[in-house]
């Protein structure tokens, strides 16, 4: 692959991403899942999964039935799959190297997300259409723009974790809020 082709695919991915890659730490990630209450019935989605560490805990320590990551990044996607075959854990996690925008949701009953306040915001109707009542989303440091949290864990002074619940009584028709504000 010749210089142009390197640059037109970092300018791509540049384009359409909403966050940069920045690894969540171990204890974040693990006080996430545990916000998110995942349990062995759950299906965990990481929308920006980076290096897969949120997939692999979802279901190595938290028994998650399938955790499913989209990566935009070819070089993240690469190496995060071999270290997830190197785990054997391919049978429980699908790594995907696409556009979280093109992601189905409506299989998840977890999300993750650790993007920037307009990633959020530019995923809030996808959010809407897409999860069903009940699943649980939550943000490392940036919370979703309009929405209530359910709850808000601070971690460190710079370190913030946030859960929303889509409402069971939510019509996307309507005025009321997609998210249940009270845990």
């Amino acid at each position: 692959m010749d210089l142009f082709q390197k640059l037109k695919g970092t300018l791509q991915t540049w384009r359409t991403s909403c966050a940069p890659y920045v690894p969540s730490e171990p204890e974040v990630v693990r006080k996430m899942l545990e916000l998110a209450r995942v349990g062995p019935e759950d299906v965990v989605y990481d929308l920006g999964c980076g290096d897969g560490r949120i997939l692999v805990m979802a279901v190595k320590e938290f028994g998650a039935k399938k955790a499913v990551g989209y990566e935009l990044s070819q070089r993240l996607y690469e190496s995060t799959l071999k270290k997830i075959e190197s785990m054997k854990l391919r049978s429980k996690i699908n790594l995907i190297n696409r556009n979280l925008f093109e992601a189905d949701l409506s299989q998840a009953t977890v999300i993750t997300l650790y993007l920037t306040t307009s990633g959020n915001k530019r995923l809030q109707p996808k959010l809407v259409n897409e999860a069903k009542p009940g699943t649980r989303i939550v943000s490392h440091d940036f919370m979703i723009e309009g929405w209530q949290a359910s709850n808000s864990v601070q971690l460190t002074r710079y370190t913030d974790i946030h859960l929303y619940i889509i409402s069971k009584t939510f019509d996307s028709s309507g005025g009321k809020s997609p998210v249940d504000g009270q845990n």
